[in-house]
């Protein structure tokens, strides 16, 4: 792993066994959440699967299980690839807690092996905000694309370009021009929910943001037909956009 690996894995296994536990509840009481209503649990992103049960699915940098638990409460073969340890503790026992099976892969996403689970899932499904810890857009899609099966489904969702240039998201992230293609360091996601002492205690994370262009064309260039792009409005200002997803089949 890398410097920049290894700096993101402090961050994300930094208290988020517990953070999780306070926004999300125990993994007990997670997942009979989840198994109220998976589907519902998966939001918007339910529609973007043509079917679940048997589907192989690779949920990248899928954290504390919040998407894969439901999914593989639906029926799929669902494999969370991770860094954070903390996050592979409550994804699992709340999968166990389920009822359901859950393969999670700690390490660094670039560093997948590919012998092992190259062209090995049906869909590739990511959100909530992780391009930007991928400083090399184009080697990260490329990955994307082999991990899936010919004719494979990759949907990616995350943040809206926009909040280069305005945080529309409420996400306490600094903006600069839509056009920078500069590496910059800032909070990890979790912090802004503490106290101002723990905030500053928090380690920090590597962040490049992409403009639309700038995605679109790496999933292009790495060899993905682009079905789809829909932009999502922010949470609290329908009037901004907030989220994509890409819909690109191998």
């Amino acid at each position: 792993m890398n410097e920049q690996g290894r700096q993101h894995k402090k961050a994300w296994e930094y208290d988020a066994y517990n953070f999780w536990v306070r926004q999300n509840g125990t993994p007990e009481e997670r997942a009979r959440e989840d198994m109220e209503d998976p589907r519902k649990m998966l939001r918007k992103y339910a529609d973007y699967f043509d079917r679940f049960e048997g589907v192989r699915i690779a949920n990248i940098c899928g954290s504390c299980g919040k998407k894969a638990v439901p999914l593989a409460l639906l029926g799929a073969d669902v494999t969370v690839f991770d860094i954070s340890e903390d996050n592979r503790r409550y994804a699992t026992e709340t999968a166990r807690a389920a009822g359901v099976p859950l393969n999670y892969e700690v390490g660094d996403v670039m560093e997948i092996d590919l012998r092992k689970y190259g062209g090995y899932f049906d869909v590739v499904f990511m959100e909530g905000g992780i391009l930007a810890y991928f400083h090399d857009i184009g080697a990260f899609m490329t990955i994307m694309y082999t991990l899936l099966k010919p004719e494979g489904k990759m949907i990616c969702s995350d943040f809206h370009p926009f909040i280069k240039i305005m945080d529309t998201l409420k996400l306490e992230t600094p903006t600069m021009s839509y056009f920078s293609t500069d590496v910059f360091e800032g909070e990890m996601a979790h912090a802004r929910f503490y106290d101002e002492e723990t905030r500053k205690q928090f380690p920090k994370c590597l962040y490049r943001r992409y403009t639309v262009s700038e995605i679109i064309n790496a999933i292009i260039g790495a060899g993905f037909v682009l079905r789809s792009f829909d932009e999502h409005p922010a949470w609290e200002d329908r009037t901004l956009p907030g989220e994509f997803t890409a819909v690109a089949v191998k």
